[in-house]
């Protein structure tokens, strides 16, 4: 069995692919009448379009393995540079509990990632974004220790802090802007902190902090795309390197692919979302006939159980969006079917960015612990519980000396 590379070997070979490839992985199929890629790669178009549901679906779940797509794109070297080791826990397994009052998924993650901080002996524990200090309460618990939570919204501290007393926890939750320059005061080099699925902008002020006062580190990053950037800017010296070396440039849509991977949600969960997706793309050959355009015009999303009762009825509503006259006489039963033509067809030729969105994530990842490395940090990196529990498990644990 060849070695597995080293992260700096990864990273380095995670950009070239990823870069080598953005013309596939780029577009969104959805937005095409036909993927800009389509005329450069016929085969391959042919090759998606033959699929059947069953295999699809089994493709959508595991992209890697017995790929039809391995022929014509690098999916065993991309399998290979994503595959990292579960990080070790520590310690007794948690009381189940202390589940009461969180979520069943919740609890499962927060009982993974407990024992892997592998929490230093005489450190301050803070945790980053507390929400209800669920996380912050299993430590205390587990550790019989202190433990402080930072979280700005003052009802989720208030009934936090409440459940933390009747548990006997001993959390203190306090209310605080984690991206405002005083949250920096909670840092320092005898600190430990963690972070469970901290996203975007919130998890990148707690890796610039921690790289300028020597605070430990256990962090689940999550939503990438949650910044303030339009245009992704990379933590590490070295990221920037390979990124100008390779001409990868991310924008902000191009990194909410790497978080689009979800746990199987719930089958009349799976109807309704299809059925969106259908109308949607039904609307979309709707709108571009009207208009005269052949181009997508993006609509708002709009939450679960909102959705209009039927076709006619959701093309009304996007059209009043964005302010589009519809004519009479619309044979609604056509373009509904043609939605779901195209849905169908989009749902094949997503296969291709599927391959290139846990790459691209653990890219990221990289990046992050390229910037604690260069600031003088030992990182492991690995992950803290199976991709059937969260997609978003992988763990950055960092300490200075």
């Amino acid at each position: 069995m060849p070695e597995s590379p080293s992260h700096a070997e990864r990273f380095a070979r995670l950009t070239a692919l990823l870069a080598e490839w953005q013309p596939l992985w780029r577009p969104m199929p959805f937005q095409h009448r036909r993927p800009p890629w389509a005329e450069a790669h016929p085969d391959l178009v042919d090759s998606l379009r033959s699929l059947d549901d069953a295999e699809c679906a089994r493709l959508q779940a595991d992209p890697f393995t017995a790929s039809p797509l391995a022929e014509r794109l690098p999916v065993a070297e991309l399998a290979a540079l994503v595959e990292l080791p579960e990080l070790p826990g520590e310690g007794p397994c948690l009381s189940a509990q202390w589940a009461e009052h969180m979520g069943g998924r919740k609890w499962q993650q927060v009982a993974a990632f407990v024992p892997r901080m592998a929490a230093l002996p005489r450190a301050s524990l803070l945790e980053w974004c507390a929400g209800k200090g669920h996380l912050s309460r299993t430590l205390s618990r587990h550790l019989d220790r202190e433990v402080t939570g930072l979280e700005w919204q003052a009802a989720l501290c208030h009934d936090g802090q409440a459940l933390a007393e009747r548990q006997g926890a001993r959390v203190q939750l306090v209310r605080q802007d984690v991206l405002a320059p005083d949250a920096a005061r909670w840092l320092t080099a005898d600190t430990q902190v963690a972070a469970l699925h901290a996203c975007g902008d919130l998890h990148g002020r707690l890796i610039e902090l921690a790289a300028e006062q020597g605070s430990a580190v256990t962090l689940a990053p999550c939503c990438y795309h949650r910044t303030a950037w339009a245009h992704y800017r990379p933590f590490s010296r070295r990221g920037r390197e390979l990124a100008v070396a390779h001409g990868l440039s991310l924008s902000r849509e191009d990194l909410a692919m790497a978080v689009q991977e979800t746990v199987t949600a719930p089958r009349h969960v799976r109807r309704h979302r299809e059925r969106a997706n259908a109308w949607r793309l039904g609307f979309d050959a709707l709108q571009r006939q009207v208009r005269g355009r052949d181009a997508y015009l993006p609509v708002p999303s709009l939450a679960y159980g909102r959705m209009p009762e039927s076709f006619a009825g959701f093309c009304r509503w996007a059209a009043e969006r964005k302010r589009l006259a519809l004519p009479a006489g619309i044979d609604w039963r056509a373009f509904e079917q043609e939605g779901q033509r195209r849905q169908a067809e989009v749902t094949r030729l997503e296969l291709v960015r599927h391959l290139f969105r846990r790459p691209l994530e653990v890219w990221l990842v990289l990046d992050r612990q390229r910037r604690l490395e260069e600031a003088g940090f030992r990182v492991e990196l690995g992950t803290f519980c199976a991709r059937e529990l969260t997609p978003r498990n992988l763990l950055l644990r960092a300490s200075r000396g």
